[in-house]
């Protein structure tokens, strides 16, 4: 004959003990509700399934033993096991047991009061105790004249459950001398959260997919088309990140089923990817916020910028004379030398005037770094970019420079050839030149 046991997947992970639940002999199957962990004192455990019993009008008792140990399992332990069945009385007795770390259970039963012990095969079916708990698969608690009718029908399974609420209320946290395991030992409390959670997870979802939605119409819109914002949107990675996230937080908000697996591997590669940024922006954040980080950056970034400054004004100062014994045009020299000595000029005291307000400034710039460590580089990145922005002005004034004198050498050399550019047909004409044009 055939036995089948329901064994809750929460209680997988729970140490050795005994098992109770309720026997249906109509089915020959066992439903198991909890296991009650070692040490315990079997007058107790019986006084408490006796009150089970009476407020839940369901036939609770214990059915067996349940094995979890990590090493290789003891003599002493599986007879102690054995011997429990003595005990608490029940044909037939079940032994279920993990071993280590193996992923394979062993089921087995105990017949010790039976004359002719016949082997039964076993089917050990697994089921989530919460979900059976909170679904209307079972009957109603007020058909007490069907339960006998239902008894060969998987509903009597659901029945089980839901008629053991009392047995569930208990946590690990109760003093008291049983200590459970079920679907609610972590706490009531924690169960309750996470059914709220769980409740409030679609309208969440739903309010940031029309928040993200808002904002990328706004950044969408014609408004950042106009000079300055355009400018500021092309040049800045700050801005560029951004978008780059609204678009990641969009995909991943979007409530439209995947349509194959590479969808839902790209929805799934972008979510993890964004969770390890942001986890990794946190743990930035909080190293910035610790000891005074912030605010000994910013008292040692004036004294970097006045360093480099000084190391500008003395590159250009050895500029403006002779460099390596060169001689050089030196009413150009002069002339460039005051225009770059004066935007130096210009940035420190630019530093100078924000120094009061660079820690307020960098205080406020960490608390970026909760969207991501990108968005926190991002950040960075544009603010070395303005700190160095009079270095990049002598780029564009040196490169506007070299390319008039490369401009105006190639037209000498055209000139000395015989040759001119036709500005009509955009190309090089032969010309002969005489001697006063020349």
């Amino acid at each position: 004959m055939v036995l089948k046991v329901f064994f809750p997947s929460c209680c997988s992970l729970a140490d050795s003990g005994i098992l109770i639940g309720r026997w249906i002999s109509e089915q020959n199957s066992a439903v198991i509700l909890a296991v009650v962990h070692f040490p315990f004192i079997p007058v107790q455990v019986k006084q408490y399934l006796g009150e089970i019993q009476r407020v839940t009008k369901v036939n609770v008792s214990v059915l067996g033993s349940w094995s979890n140990s990590k090493q290789e399992k003891e003599e002493s332990l599986s007879e102690f096991l054995e011997d429990l069945g003595t005990i608490f009385s029940h044909e037939p007795w079940i032994q279920i047991s993990k071993e280590g770390d193996s992923k394979f259970w062993s089921c087995s039963t105990l017949q010790k009061h039976s004359k002719n012990p016949q082997e039964e095969e076993i089917i050990l079916v697994y089921y989530d105790q919460r979900k059976v708990m909170l679904s209307h698969l079972h009957p109603p608690l007020d058909t007490a004249g069907q339960r006998a009718e239902d008894a060969s029908k998987l509903s009597a399974i659901f029945d089980t459950v839901a008629r053991s609420r009392v047995l569930f209320m208990t946590d690990r946290y109760d003093e008291g001398p049983i200590k459970l395991t079920h679907w609610q030992s972590d706490g009531v409390e924690a169960s309750i959260i996470v059914e709220l959670m769980k409740q409030a997870s679609v309208p969440a979802c739903m309010l940031l997919t029309s928040v993200l939605s808002l904002v990328s119409g706004i950044c969408r819109s014609r408004v950042l088309k106009f000079w300055p914002l355009s400018f500021l949107w092309s040049k800045l990675s700050t801005c560029e990140q951004l978008g780059h996230r609204l678009q990641h937080l969009q995909v991943i908000s979007s409530n439209k089923k995947a349509q194959n697996q590479t969808q839902l591997m790209r929805k799934a590669n972008i979510f993890v990817s964004l969770l390890i940024d942001v986890a990794l922006g946190i743990l930035l954040m909080s190293w910035l916020y610790r000891k005074n980080r912030i605010g000994h950056l910013a008292d040692t970034l004036i004294p970097v910028a006045d360093h480099v400054a000084e190391e500008l004004q003395d590159l250009l100062q050895w500029l403006m004379g002779a460099p390596a014994g060169l001689k050089m045009n030196r009413a150009l020299d002069q002339v460039l030398g005051r225009f770059f000595l004066y935007h130096i000029h210009l940035w420190i005291s630019y530093i100078h005037l924000l120094s009061p307000f660079i820690e307020m400034i960098l205080w406020y710039v960490g608390l970026s770094a909760c969207l991501g460590l990108t968005v926190a580089l991002c950040i960075l990145s544009d603010i070395i970019a303005l700190l160095t922005f009079h270095i990049y002005c002598f780029y564009v004034y040196g490169a506007r420079l070299y390319c008039l004198k490369i401009y105006g050498l190639s037209s000498l050399w055209r000139l000395f050839r015989g040759k001119k550019w036709n500005v009509l047909r955009q190309r090089v004409d032969s010309c002969s030149y005489d001697l006063d044009q020349v």
